[in-house]
């Protein structure tokens, strides 16, 4: 077997500006090609996940067939070297429901009132984050944060609950990766049947290939930042991660996540992505209007 060595320090030397570098941990190869194992040995040294350094290994050996040579310098970033479907998503047979390629703000909410306060603010994309154990009360929120929206503009996602999103006439639904999983072919069948548009969040390379399969509406990258509001199974990606991604999956409508501020936005904003999706930075502001209206003209002048 070739020496994989000098072709993994050529990627590292390449990309260590963008991605910083880590002791990588023992690695584990699932092929003998010398540019898979030489690509996954650089993107664990440039700190990704084992899933994530599997998925750019395989990418990378396909890219150097694809074009017949190794270049250390090409970050992947070709669907098709990912095995993904055909782009643009949109036209698939499969594809769910479209919506506008730039979502703009997008704010993530707690209850109906919150969503109804912000899409008064002109929030052009909001979304019911509602927990509870409770069936009927999830179904009365829902219900609640549809005619919230009502006459405002503002698109309603439902995070989670695409049984009562359905039943309520929500615009689309937003699901994590747990809950995709969770799904049966038919529930998949049954949201798309009825119209809503659908979001799946990701946290790297290998959950967006995996949301890739259900051909979304849009796909949600993140945690950007560090964010306190939920535990999170992976360390934050950082705005060069975010850029690589949102090359790879332009043809999609994409949302940044987690912790951003007006502070961060620009950065945010720069990689191309069409929205940026915020909590704190809006519940949290001494004049949630206000604040809305200074993101929402942020955004627009980046655009």
């Amino acid at each position: 077997m070739n020496d994989i060595t000098p072709h993994a320090a050529e990627i590292v030397a390449a990309h260590a500006g963008r991605f910083g570098t880590v002791m990588p941990p023992p690695v584990q190869f699932r092929s003998e090609h010398p540019v898979y194992r030489a690509a996954k040995l650089a993107c664990m040294t440039l700190g990704f996940i084992d899933a994530d350094a599997e998925c750019l290994a395989c990418a990378w050996h396909a890219q150097s067939v694809r074009t017949g040579r190794f270049d250390a310098r090409a970050w992947p970033d070709a669907p098709a070297d990912f095995g993904m479907g055909a782009f643009p998503p949109g036209a698939r047979s499969d594809a769910f429901a479209p919506c506008p390629e730039r979502l703009g703000l997008y704010a993530v909410l707690p209850d109906a009132a919150w969503v109804g306060r912000m899409a008064r603010a002109g929030v052009p994309t909001v979304q019911l984050r509602f927990k509870s154990a409770d069936a009927g009360a999830i179904d009365r929120e829902v219900a609640a944060a549809v005619q919230a929206v009502q006459g405002t503009g503002a698109r309603l996602f439902i995070n989670d609950h695409w049984r009562a999103a359905i039943a309520a006439g929500a615009y689309g639904v937003h699901l994590g990766q747990e809950d995709l999983e969770a799904l049966a072919p038919d529930d998949l069948r049954r949201i798309r049947a009825a119209g809503l548009r659908l979001g799946v969040s990701t946290h790297g390379y290998a959950e967006m290939v995996r949301a890739d399969t259900v051909s979304p509406s849009y796909i949600a990258m993140g945690a950007v930042f560090p964010t306190t509001l939920k535990q999170m199974a992976t360390a934050p990606q950082g705005v060069a991660r975010l850029d690589a991604y949102a090359r790879l999956l332009r043809g999609y409508p994409q949302v940044a996540i987690g912790g951003i501020d007006a502070e961060r936005l620009p950065a945010v904003l720069a990689t191309g992505v069409g929205s940026a999706a915020m909590v704190r930075a809006l519940i949290a502001a001494d004049d949630p209007e206000a604040m809305a209206a200074r993101l929402n003209a942020a955004i627009a002048a980046a655009h």
